[in-house]
Formats: C-alpha cells, sequence, structure tokens
C-alpha cells in the first residue's frame, strides 16, 4: 500500500477524536471541542530547509474554553484512560516506526500545574515514561523547588514518540499528535501549564516567536494561564540561563500561591 497523505491522515484522527467527543458528552462528560482538520494542518518543510517551528492556524473563536481547576474527582483519570485508549498502539505518523514505547503522560491526573516538553527521547523512549532522563532528572529538580512531589503534577510532550536520534519533532509530526494532546489538556484542566521549550510554547500558542522571548511572560491557552520557560536539556548546555528559568517558575508558584520549601542549613 502507498504512504498515506498526511493531511488525509490527521482529517481521520479529528473525526475519530470528534466522535470519541460526542459520545463523552452523551455520556454526560465535560469535554473540550476539537479544531476542525483544516485547523490542525501543518505545513509540511521544504526538502533539505531546516525543520521551521508549527504555523499553525489559530482556534476557532466559537470554540469554549475548559475551565481550569475545576475538575470532579476523578474525572481526569478516567478522561486520560480513554484517551489513552483511543490512541491505541499509534501508527498515524512516521515516528511509530522506530519506537520502543509510546510516552502518552505521568503524574497526577487532577493536578493543578502541567508541565508540557517537546519529544521523547531515548530513555524516555525505554521507559515509556516521559522525563526520565537528565533532562528529567532536572525537571525532577525544579519541580521539588517549586515545591511539588513529581507525582503531583502531571507532564507530558507534545509528540508522544522518539524521534530517531533525538532531532526536532517534524511539522507532520506535531499535526499528528497535537489533537491528542488537546485532548490531553482538556480532561486535566490544570489552573497553570508550563510549556517547556520552543516547541511546547509555539504550538500551545500558535504562534513562532522565539522562546527567548516568549519566557516569562504569561500568555493563555484555553482559558488557561500558560508559561513559557527554556526546557530542561537547554539549562543541561546552557547552565548560565538556569537562573532565568526559575524566575519563570517563581511566577508560576505565586500564581499559583506556592511557597518553595525551607531549606535546611
Amino acid at each position: 500500500m502507498g504512504e498515506k497523505n498526511p493531511a488525509a491522515e490527521l482529517a481521520e484522527i479529528a473525526r475519530d477524536l470528534r466522535r470519541h467527543v460526542r459520545w463523552a458528552q452523551a455520556r454526560g462528560e465535560a469535554t473540550a471541542p476539537l479544531p476542525s482538520p483544516k485547523a490542525a494542518v501543518l505545513p509540511q518543510s521544504a526538502p533539505g530547509a531546516p525543520h521551521a517551528a508549527p504555523a499553525i492556524a489559530a482556534p476557532q473563536a466559537s470554540a469554549p474554553a475548559p475551565t481550569p481547576g475545576h475538575a470532579a474527582a476523578g474525572a481526569g483519570a478516567e478522561g486520560l484512560a480513554q484517551l489513552r485508549a483511543h490512541i491505541g498502539a499509534c501508527d498515524r505518523c512516521k515516528l511509530c516506526a522506530g519506537r520502543t514505547n509510546l510516552v502518552f503522560g505521568v503524574g497526577n491526573p487532577n493536578a493543578d500545574l502541567v508541565f508540557v516538553g517537546e519529544a521523547p527521547g531515548a530513555e524516555e523512549d525505554e521507559q515509556g515514561i516521559p522525563f526520565v532522563g537528565k533532562a528529567g532528572q532536572l525537571l525532577t529538580k525544579m519541580i521539588e523547588a517549586m515545591g511539588y512531589a513529581r507525582d503531583g503534577v502531571y507532564i507530558c510532550n507534545v509528540v508522544k514518540c522518539r524521534p530517531p536520534g533525538n532531532r526536532n519533532p517534524e511539522p507532520d509530526e506535531i499535526a499528528a499528535c497535537e489533537p491528542f494532546l488537546q485532548a490531553q489538556l482538556a480532561a486535566l484542566r490544570p489552573k497553570a501549564i508550563v510549556a517547556l521549550g520552543k516547541f511546547a510554547a509555539q504550538t500551545l500558542l500558535r504562534e513562532q516567536t522565539p522562546i527567548t522571548r516568549l519566557r516569562g511572560q504569561w500568555r493563555e491557552y484555553q482559558g488557561v494561564p500558560l508559561m513559557p520557560t527554556f526546557h530542561p536539556a537547554y539549562l543541561l548546555r546552557s547552565p548560565g540561563e538556569k537562573v532565568k528559568a526559575w524566575e519563570d517558575l517563581q511566577l508560576v508558584m505565586a500564581r499559583l500561591g506556592k511557597r518553595p520549601p525551607a531549606r535546611s542549613r
């Protein structure tokens, strides 16, 4: 069989998810509407060109935003479980060919705070858990410095399968996974989102502003406050930027009324 057209494949994904949303609404479950297939389609990079940040059409103004922080107990867990079952053994983009495990997400399904990264790396692919490598260890320290336990927040990625060689995710791969990220965040209904790095921030905000200009500025995703900051992998390469990332996280803490734990002398 010939290779599927990415736009047609994404349209099929969107139709499947809309059927799922209608089924969930019929059961009385709160859901956020999904974008039309046209709104989710991303342009393809030119052959040999560097992978550009995704340019995604703005969501329809008529789509109501989810109410953050007010999900009934257990609602997040049930919604996430249904979404994970719906994704199944995903083969909706070419990343499926090289993955060991699909990396869906981990943490508290009723968390106030969600961290969204870029894509799984080698260790994440092996374990099926996001942020468990060196960058994940740094993220855990960042979370704990904010006064949270790692399992008290929720962590996921824009792309659920590892790009080969840890390369940047490509526009068609982001397009295939983005509807699932949208549904994931709708099920979680957090009070705040931290977008880690340019791919997470630019995908959620639907713009191409560099992360150096986005970071430290409150934005919104579907009515939920969103703070863009540097990806932990970047901070490992550029430790001098950790101060700026901590400033960003302090803004999140203030927004959520959280104080860092007292350090022992």
